[in-house]
């Protein structure tokens, strides 16, 4: 039984699996061949998307203005873009297609471009297929064919996983599907976003919300996220500190010519004691140059 006449008992009669328009596009668009990893050069980043059900072949229209959202910010880096090749059809089980390959080719990716750092996206199904490729585990009641989970190792390698009206837990149930748990080496990189009212993530029943993530700014919200996510490239080396001309040597301070000492007054000439007077008679006077002669009277 195709899955959206199960999904028309429980939502409403316009959805298929994650809604959009019932159309299947022909099955040698819906599986043409993806180019092989190998002939691609290594970017700084790998953008894995999985569109929405029904959606054209590529990563849909939400999947391209997350595309353009994040390279915009993250310019100066190069960016490599996968879209996973399933036929996004109104068969649920035939997503299996899309976790084989997205898996296939993130485990590709890890392996031969290890510096390459990758981002995991979907939108709808293409988020309930992504969200089945971080799995750390195979879900009780999945069908048979699910691929064994990634090598934990490969975690390392993804820089962060952003999920557009993932399914809930009543949603997977009324199609008899398992619930979608994202793994726990993926869960602190991973933003899930879902429109108020989105019938496919929450209890609403606006089916005009599952086309709104663009225009509601989640896409954006989830770019930014990514970007903060991915390693910023290593810090420039500083740039070398402008020469600055060493001041020539001081020419050394001349040392201060001795002080002459101040000019020392001549001792005074020690006074002439004068010669004691003799005994000399009444009436006689001296006469002293510098000998003093007795004169008698006259």
């Amino acid at each position: 039984m195709p899955l959206y006449v199960k999904i028309a008992t429980v939502v409403a009669p316009r959805t298929s699996f994650f809604a959009g328009a019932a159309t299947v596009a022909s099955w040698a668009l819906l599986c043409a061949p993806s180019p092989p990893a190998s002939a691609q050069p290594c970017p700084d980043v790998e953008v894995v998307f999985a569109r929405g059900t029904t959606e054209q072949p590529g990563v849909g229209p939400t999947g391209q203005a997350f595309v353009d959202s994040l390279r915009a910010k993250i310019p100066t880096k190069s960016m490599g873009i996968y879209p996973v090749d399933y036929p996004a059809s109104n068969d649920f089980p035939t997503a299996l297609d899309g976790v084989r390959d997205a898996s296939a080719h993130v485990e590709t990716v890890a392996a031969r471009c290890p510096d390459t750092k990758l981002v995991l996206g979907g939108f709808s199904q293409g988020a309930a297929v992504m969200g089945f490729v971080t799995a750390n585990v195979i879900p009780d009641g999945a069908p048979e064919g699910v691929p064994n989970p990634m090598p934990s190792d490969v975690a390392n390698h993804v820089a962060a996983v952003a999920l557009f009206g993932k399914p809930n837990y009543r949603f997977m149930h009324a199609i008899n599907e398992p619930e979608i748990v994202v793994g726990p080496l993926y869960a602190d990189k991973t933003i899930e976003l879902c429109v108020p009212d989105d019938p496919i993530c929450s209890t609403g029943m606006d089916f005009n919300a599952h086309m709104q993530y663009a225009e509601s700014g989640m896409v954006d919200q989830a770019a930014v996220f990514a970007a903060n996510h991915i390693p910023a490239n290593a810090a420039p080396s500083p740039p070398p500190q402008a020469s600055v001309a060493a001041a020539p040597p001081k020419s050394p301070t001349p040392a201060a010519p001795p002080t002459s000492p101040a000019p020392v007054a001549p001792p005074a000439p020690a006074p002439i004691a004068p010669t004691p007077a003799p005994h000399l008679a009444p009436g006689t006077l001296l006469s002293c140059t510098t000998v003093c002669h007795v004169i008698t009277p006259g």
